[in-house]
């Protein structure tokens, strides 16, 4: 089977414009199963292969303690090969035919201690526009519990530091969001002093957060900034922007918030309370002001 392997992986490069990190996950799924049915059954050949075989490899991965997601994968590989096998005639029958992938593990949303959300916000160097500019975008992620994409996607006027709240969300899913003082004192600091130092001359960019080139800034430059700030914090581990924002939810749920508004904050449009516990029902605005970390 190592030849057709070799052939299976020009195929997943070169007509599949498959990513290298993808294309490796893929083939060394592949060569784990060869040889499992090398060493256990003295399978070379790819037509000696039965269903059997390959649910026999599953059982084995479960047994080495494998997560489900690395045995769901490991399935689509396999499957995407002997499909492979089938297009080129080498083989008759799909033996991952009605192979079951398990569901995938279901785990807790990652979420930062009060404290380390505090060396997350207070990491960027505020003595310089961009550092600003970043010390506001965290502050405001976490005062909100907004997407990403939300954030990058405010203009200037979506947002009222001296009234406290923000305007985010597309057409028909606006939504009006409180928010605390520091995350309205670092947005009017970037907004009235710092903002216009990013754009470039004679430019009309609306946009809220900007980059050096006085464009809005893209997912991927708040990626970076956030890594950064991570690393800048001492805080181990991935950090993502939804661990800002689950961080936010369950933080006002401790807090004793209300799961409800908490989920209209978020803009959830789901059944409330299915990740986070349940409480009575108040006003958003009483509720944030009474139970956020930072509210003050």
């Amino acid at each position: 089977m190592n030849q057709t392997i070799h052939a299976y992986a020009l195929y997943l490069e070169e007509d599949k414009g498959m990513s290298s990190s993808t294309l490796e996950s893929y083939l060394r799924d592949v060569d784990k199963f060869v040889e499992f049915v090398k060493k256990e059954y003295g399978i070379r050949d790819a037509s000696e292969v039965r269903r059997t075989h390959v649910v026999l490899f599953v059982g084995q991965l479960k047994q080495d303690g494998r997560a489900n997601a690395t045995i769901a994968r490991s399935i689509v590989s396999l499957r995407s090969y002997f499909h492979f096998l089938m297009r080129r005639g080498e083989i008759v029958q799909d033996p991952t035919f009605d192979v079951e992938a398990p569901k995938a593990d279901k785990t807790p949303p990652q979420v930062l201690t009060i404290p380390e959300i505090e060396l997350l916000l207070a990491s960027p160097d505020v003595s310089s526009p961009q550092g600003v500019r970043d010390r506001a975008m965290l502050e405001l992620l976490y005062a909100t519990g907004i997407r990403v994409s939300e954030l990058i996607a405010l203009d200037v006027r979506d947002v009222q530091p001296g009234m406290r709240f923000i305007r985010c969300g597309g057409a028909g899913k606006e939504r009006i969001l409180p928010i605390g003082a520091p995350a309205a004192h670092w947005a009017s600091v970037y907004i009235d002093e710092f903002r216009e130092q990013l754009l470039k001359a004679g430019t009309d960019e609306q946009a809220l957060f900007v980059n050096v080139s006085g464009r809005r800034l893209t997912r991927q430059g708040f990626w970076k900034l956030l890594k950064k700030s991570a690393v800048d914090a001492g805080i181990s581990g991935e950090i993502t922007p939804h661990t800002l924002r689950h961080s936010f939810a369950a933080h006002l749920i401790a807090n004793g918030a209300d799961t409800r508004a908490v989920q209209d904050m978020l803009g959830h449009v789901e059944q409330p309370g299915q990740q986070y516990s349940q409480h009575g029902r108040k006003t958003m605005k009483e509720i944030y002001e009474t139970h956020h970390p930072r509210a003050k």
